[in-house]
């Protein structure tokens, strides 16, 4: 990636890019960026951190593996290594995508924070400011995904707990809790693999479970019950298939409502579609539940000075407290005068629409349907831009490079 910096004293330095802005460096960024190249166009990522897909680098517990095969968690262009397991872990995951980001020459700009994005309707491009510069570019895509921060919830009494308080953005390993009793907030599939962590480092886990949750099999003899799920929707209608997997969970999990787990009334499928909401794929910690080794509580009502009091009356005392409660977007902070995002940062049309807005502004990573749905999106965001930078330079070229833009 070519350059040029210009330095101009105490005034604002601007940087004219002549592909696309991408805002983050995590799988999104990078497919997209990928996929651009691979179609002539260059791009510039802006990433906050000082390294690529920094939620698995910084701010994921070591235990983590990816929850579905790797050959539906391939980013476009690449395919995982052949001696990577089934399910890769955190490790191979983000060498994978260090691997990724070299082979497509992918040089990110880090430490830059997007303070402030916004098109200039008069000039007709976008208007890109961080701490160092004010970019410029015909099209902007945002990449910061839906897991761009952690989602900390409101609870009653939550600052006199005298014990540790962390998200488990911040967690690790349950080496450092044994002995302990700790609440964990939450029963996704992080509040489930946290608290089997906990268990496994001879913790005295207690999980909240909050609402209604999905839980079905990660594999049913062998094959991935995700696999089974893709297969099937190719030939049924989503909520027949819905009611197979169901079917399925009962006979090989049973039934989770006794456990204090109860499944909501809309299928997994038809949930995770319209609302995000993930279904806990077991790796072992409804065994613990079951033989009471993870207890399951209901939702919290307030928090003391040395436990919490729940919903169904009961007190209890934690020695800590860990937040499995999920990530939110951040788009609204820095995206101005545009409504195609909602309040919550997420798009308002509804997948498979959702990748592209007005005034050359994209968006990858916000289908809620993992790093497959990134990958389908990228792609489409490739072309299209592919097709008008063919109309403006008449050729495909690759590079970048960049000038101070005149006030």
């Amino acid at each position: 990636m070519g350059s040029c910096k210009i330095e101009c004293g105490s005034q604002v330095k601007w940087l004219w890019v002549h592909g696309p802005i991408i805002v983050g460096a995590g799988p999104s960024g990078l497919a997209v960026a990928a996929c651009l190249k691979e179609n002539g166009v260059p791009s510039l990522i802006l990433e906050r951190t000082g390294c690529i897909a920094s939620l698995w680098q910084q701010k994921s517990y070591n235990r983590l593996k990816l929850h579905l095969p790797k050959q539906f968690c391939e980013l476009p262009l690449l395919q995982f290594p052949e001696n990577f397991p089934k399910y890769p872990t955190k490790h191979q995951f983000i060498s994978y995508m260090e691997s990724y980001a070299k082979h497509f020459s992918i040089q990110p700009k880090f430490n830059q924070v997007v303070q402030r994005a916004e098109f200039d309707r008069v000039r007709g491009f976008w208007r890109v400011q961080t701490q160092d510069f004010l970019y410029f570019s015909r099209w902007l895509i945002v990449a910061s995904g839906e897991n761009a921060e952690p989602a900390i919830p409101e609870i009653q009494g939550i600052e006199k707990f005298q014990g540790t308080v962390m998200h488990t953005s911040m967690y690790k390993s349950g080496s450092g809790f044994k002995n302990q009793r700790v609440l964990v907030v939450g029963c996704g599939n992080s509040g489930m693999e946290v608290s089997l962590d906990l268990c496994r480092h001879k913790a005295i886990p207690h999980m909240v479970v909050r609402n209604s949750v999905h839980i079905l099999p990660r594999e049913t003899l062998g094959i991935s019950t995700f696999a089974i799920a893709m297969a099937l929707l190719k030939w049924l209608p989503l909520r027949l298939v819905d009611k197979f997997l169901l079917l399925l969970a009962n006979f090989t999990l049973g039934n989770t409502d006794k456990l204090g787990l109860q499944r909501p009334k809309t299928g997994p499928i038809e949930l995770k579609n319209a609302t995000g909401k993930t279904p806990v794929l077991d790796v072992g910690a409804l065994s613990q539940i079951k033989s009471g080794k993870i207890k399951v509580m209901e939702g919290v009502k307030e928090i003391t000075k040395n436990g919490a009091k729940f919903m169904d009356g009961q007190e209890k005392e934690f020695d800590s407290i860990i937040l499995a409660t999920g990530y939110k977007s951040n788009v609204p902070s820095w995206l101005k005068g545009t409504d195609f995002f909602t309040k919550d940062g997420m798009p308002k049309k509804p997948f498979p629409n959702g990748w592209k807005g007005e005034n050359g502004l994209y968006t990858v990573g916000f289908t809620r349907r993992g790093l497959l749905g990134t990958s389908l999106d990228a792609v489409k965001i490739a072309g299209d831009i592919s097709d008008q930078w063919m109309k403006i330079n008449g050729c495909k070229i690759g590079g970048f490079n960049s000038y101070i833009l005149p006030r």
